[in-house]
């Protein structure tokens, strides 16, 4: 399944959580234990903070809003295809800490914040059914999950049930390890070949297998860069690509001068800022030039962007920047 297994909190855990009295939990409280939620606090404090943001939740606005998205199945349907390339995604592993607590508080957190799309990394301890349940439930889609390439091979047909359960229009394999990586270049023919293989099961379901890059991709081996490789021997009717902007511009690259190599490949985004000391920055405080590279979205392929930072120290400032920033952006997308 694609669901990664994580022990949540325990029966009288929850029970303490509901009969906590609400009234002393501002939304504020459970935000400011959210963004500093590590190894160093509890799992029950995070439980008793997060109630506060159910009541939040409940607020009439709120449920205005909730309920206006929710109310019209098919205007949903046509509202969410019309807009998707303007809507702002996140991509959840930036708040992984969050997810093994409470998914449910976690999807309510990120709708609230303005976010509609979501790009799941494990389903921490819930059946497909229950993710989906809980994407309706906030007004929020799906439309990409990371998968890693091992469990291609193990368990392709699960994971296939829970992706239109869910309804995930892109699989992504999000990381190579080392040992996959081997040596020159002849390991990346035939992940290309894998590639083609596993995407043509995919699209039999309507879904399309995505590859996502990190910095390792564009170190030359055999005279040849490995994400060439990849691009130029895949189908891009089976495989699309996944561009990570940090690590592309980590790595020296120019994400434009990909998106004019291979017109329409890059299908999905990871959109993360890289600070003047090389570490990870929230998006539009960092050194990249995102506005010249979202002027070129319509020429790379692009559907869907995910905000992400892999290492934060404050992870619901980070996630309101990346929002408030991809917004701006989106304006200036061609």
């Amino acid at each position: 399944m694609i669901a990664t297994r994580h022990h949540l909190c325990t029966t009288t855990e929850k029970e303490q959580a509901v009969n906590l009295s609400k009234e002393n939990l501002s939304k504020k409280a459970m935000l400011d234990a959210a963004s500093n939620i590590g190894s160093d606090v509890s799992r029950r404090q995070f439980i008793k903070y997060s109630s506060g943001l159910l009541a939040a939740m409940s607020a009439p606005a709120v449920l205005a809003r909730t309920s206006s998205v929710q109310g019209h199945g098919s205007d949903k349907g046509a509202m969410m295809k019309g807009m998707h390339k303007s809507a702002v995604g996140l991509q959840l592993y930036t708040l992984r800490d969050i997810m093994k607590v409470s998914v449910p508080a976690t999807l309510k957190l990120v709708a609230d914040v303005g976010y509609s799309e979501m790009e799941f990394a494990g389903y921490f301890d819930h059946s497909a059914k229950e993710i989906k349940q809980l994407l309706d439930d906030n007004g929020l889609t799906a439309p990409s999950a990371h998968i890693q390439l091992d469990a291609f091979d193990t368990n392709l047909s699960q994971i296939l049930d829970d992706a239109q359960t869910v309804g995930h229009k892109y699989l992504v394999v999000p990381w190579l390890s080392e040992a996959q990586r081997g040596t020159g270049i002849a390991p990346y023919q035939a992940l290309a070949d894998k590639l083609n293989t596993i995407g043509e099961a995919c699209k039999k379901e309507g879904i399309t297998l995505a590859y996502h890059n990190h910095d390792f991709e564009f170190e030359v081996r055999d005279n040849k860069t490995p994400l060439d490789v990849l691009i130029t021997e895949t189908d891009p009717n089976l495989v699309a690509m996944e561009l990570d902007l940090y690590w592309t511009v980590k790595a020296g690259k120019n994400p434009i001068d990909y998106f004019k190599q291979y017109p329409g490949r890059f299908k999905l985004w990871h959109v993360k800022d890289l600070a003047e000391d090389g570490s990870f920055a929230d998006v539009g405080t960092g050194t990249i030039n995102f506005k010249e590279i979202f002027a070129h979205g319509k020429l790379a392929g692009i559907e869907h962007k995910f905000v992400e930072r892999d290492q934060t120290t404050d992870r619901i400032a980070t996630i309101e920047q990346g929002f408030n920033a991809v917004s701006a952006l989106n304006k200036g997308v061609s």
